[in-house]
């Protein structure tokens, strides 16, 4: 079990979750994975999922003329799903 391709993500704040759409190396290029996972359990495992970057002045600045925008490092999620899915086989969304 490897994941090798993460297809897509999306952060959810209010619940500090981020669900994960991706692809075993078993799996065919038509079946797709969809898993929810606590940004807590990321932190347990020893990985800082999202990235923080600072743009300049974009229409949705705030008071100080910057915008923040979080992003999900996908390298560090690929390594944490690999660990936690190897750890936790049970969890491990079925195909689609």
């Amino acid at each position: 079990m490897e994941i090798v391709e993460i297809l897509g993500y999306e952060l959810n704040h209010s619940s500090d979750s981020v669900e994960v759409r991706f692809r075993l190396i078993e799996d065919s290029e038509d079946e797709i994975r969809i898993g929810i996972v606590e940004l807590k359990n990321a932190d347990d495992f020893g990985y800082n999922l999202i990235s923080e970057e600072f743009g300049f002045y974009d229409e949705e600045e705030d008071e100080d003329g910057y915008t923040e925008y979080n992003d999900i490092n996908e390298s560090q999620l690929i390594s944490f799903l690999n660990e936690y899915y190897m750890i936790y086989p049970d969890r491990l969304p079925k195909k689609e």
